[in-house]
């Protein structure tokens, strides 16, 4: 009994490693992010704040899986990408109140999850997938609902700002603002209602293997996991403000790009999920990397849109959502290409390079637009 205390102790060192990073950076972070212009340590503060929350990061997901686990799919595979999309929510929220680049974070933060995971998610899983066997088999009417909402929700909500005319600037009117608020939210609840209930069976393969041998980790109760998950995501809400400081200094003080601040929150919040993608397509379970990098591309835009558009509505703050013509181009390209990669119900590796070439683009457009 002593031993098992031991491992699941030893197991959850992320825990102590992050609340012990959030007590000091509580205590002296204020002196310690007061001035960054030594180089080293600007890079130290980055480091270790990017390395707290990643680590938070990886342990929310790990005990969301195990939850996940325990319901199944497609609950299981909701359960996960509704994590992400708190985690995605609440850094936006923290870097808005902390940053002077406020209001466009949101839009480069939802644009750097969609080319993360449409195309460098996507891409990896299908390439990977391919070179392994050949070709991967998956439930392409789950693939097509997914995309139903994708498409009009990424359009309307980062791309027809740049063109509205009654405010200045790729932003939206109140009168816009709410519909959008509401459309986004009646959308994903409809969708909820096909993944959960009237067609779970779109979102299910019927190579799908038995979940606890998919996992690979140890499962406890729902309450265990439960309690850990949201002890995770405290570090995770409260060092967010904090890795505020250096991001912004790095983006107005040392001339980074502006779209760098969402990347990195993207990275951030993708990384340990697209950890868990890329391993089920080297298992050969598609299906269940098409659910998460799908569903964390749709729940990131349609849980995000309201939930910053909401903020400024309390704030006042204007939220810039509508895209530069070159990337506006490029989401427009990817959700083509989608379109086309989502219309086979066989993968190979052509259409996995086909993705990486268009995020390894959007990654040049940051620096060279």
């Amino acid at each position: 009994m002593t031993t098992l205390v031991v491992a699941r102790i030893r197991r959850e060192w992320p825990l102590a490693a992050s609340l012990a990073t959030t007590v000091l950076f509580f205590a002296l972070g204020e002196r310690w992010l007061a001035d960054l212009g030594d180089l080293a340590w600007f890079g130290l503060m980055l480091g270790w704040l990017f390395a707290a929350i990643l680590v938070s990061a990886f342990a929310v997901v790990r005990h969301a899986e195990a939850l996940a686990e325990q319901i199944h799919e497609p609950l299981g595979t909701l359960v996960l990408t509704l994590s992400m999309s708190g985690m995605e929510m609440m850094m936006i929220t923290g870097v808005m109140y902390a940053g002077s680049g406020e209001s466009s974070l949101a839009r480069d933060t939802m644009l750097a999850i969609v080319m993360l995971v449409l195309n460098g998610l996507v891409g990896a899983c299908l390439l990977l997938g391919g070179l392994r066997y050949r070709e991967q088999t998956y439930n392409i009417y789950g693939a097509n609902a997914f995309l139903a909402v994708i498409l009009p929700m990424a359009v309307l909500g980062l791309i027809l700002p740049s063109v509205t005319v009654t405010t200045p600037g790729p932003t939206l009117s109140p009168l816009q603002a709410g519909f959008l608020i509401v459309m986004s939210v009646g959308l994903y609840s409809v969708f909820l209602a096909i993944q959960t209930l009237r067609h779970r069976d779109y979102f299910v393969s019927p190579e799908a293997i038995d979940a606890t041998e998919a996992h690979g980790g140890e499962i406890h109760s729902a309450r265990y996991h439960g309690l850990l998950l949201l002890a995770y995501v405290l570090p995770i809400v409260l060092l967010a403000k904090k890795i505020a400081v250096p991001v912004d200094y790095g983006i107005s003080v040392l001339g980074a790009p502006a779209p760098l601040g969402g990347l990195l929150v993207a990275i951030l919040i993708l990384s340990p999920e697209s950890l868990a993608a890329v391993r089920a397509a080297l298992a050969n379970r598609l299906q269940r990397s098409i659910n998460l990098a799908l569903g964390t591309a749709l729940s990131s835009i349609s849980l995000t849109i309201p939930a910053v558009l909401i903020i400024g509505f309390i704030t006042g703050r204007t939220i810039i959502l509508g895209l530069e013509p070159t990337t506006a181009i490029l989401l427009a390209l990817t959700l083509v290409i989608s379109i086309v990669t989502f219309a086979l119900e066989r993968t190979n590796v052509l259409l996995g390079a086909v993705h990486v070439l268009l995020f390894l683009a959007y990654l040049m457009l940051i620096f060279a637009d």
